[in-house]
């Protein structure tokens, strides 16, 4: 039996390739990761007044959030693959940084100068990243697992994405308890929590996911 025979009968015999293994994968383990997030966050910081629920402020944060979520596992998902065209999730991604960025600015600078602080700053700003970073933990480690049962070859980006994916849920889980209403304290400390989920990924992608 020479090679060429050898290949077509292995091909003929190999049956057909599994269907969506990258979503039977992250799937799971986003929706696993989400839930322990927002576990957390109502088990040790408890949801604000229900009032607020009605409020655009609140819905901003959930919106921001959610469509970071949904850019950033986009890009996690074609991560996952050996070769795989990045441009439209990486557009999706800065686009919804771009619009809640203007957002921010704009009430930042249509506030009086006198408010811009408090604007800002809020209440929170000292704690408000760092507890996005630790709500973000459960999705990250559900993500890392989840991507290393696939093919990524560029394991410290894949990481990166699977900690912005992290981050942002992370973000979506706090904004059930965190009191502040401002789009540029949005725009500032939740992003920066959720770059600090993204750093962490990086860092952990190289060691985890080589294949």
């Amino acid at each position: 039996m020479n090679t060429d025979q050898l290949i077509s009968m292995l091909a003929s015999q190999a049956g057909a390739a599994p269907r969506a293994v990258v979503a039977r994968r992250l799937g799971p383990a986003l929706a696993l990761g989400g839930l322990l997030s927002v576990l957390l966050v109502l088990s040790t910081l408890g949801a604000y007044s229900g009032s607020l629920l009605g409020t655009p402020a609140v819905w901003m944060k959930l919106a921001y959030a959610g469509a970071l979520a949904a850019a950033a596992v986009a890009l996690t998902a074609r991560l996952a693959r050996p070769v795989a065209r990045l441009a439209i999730p990486l557009r999706a991604l800065v686009g919804v940084l771009a619009v809640m960025a203007a957002l921010g600015a704009g009430a930042w600078a249509a506030a009086p100068v006198e408010s811009r602080e408090a604007l800002l700053m809020g209440r929170t700003w000292s704690s408000c990243p760092w507890i996005v970073l630790g709500v973000s933990l459960p999705t990250l480690a559900a993500l890392l697992w989840a991507l290393r049962g696939l093919a990524p070859t560029r394991p410290a980006l894949a990481g990166a994405a699977a900690g912005l994916s992290a981050g942002a849920v992370g973000a979506l889980a706090y904004a059930l308890h965190c009191p502040e209403l401002s789009p540029t304290f949005v725009a500032v400390w939740y992003s920066a929590g959720i770059a600090m989920a993204g750093g962490l990924g990086a860092v952990l992608g190289p060691r985890l996911l080589r294949w």
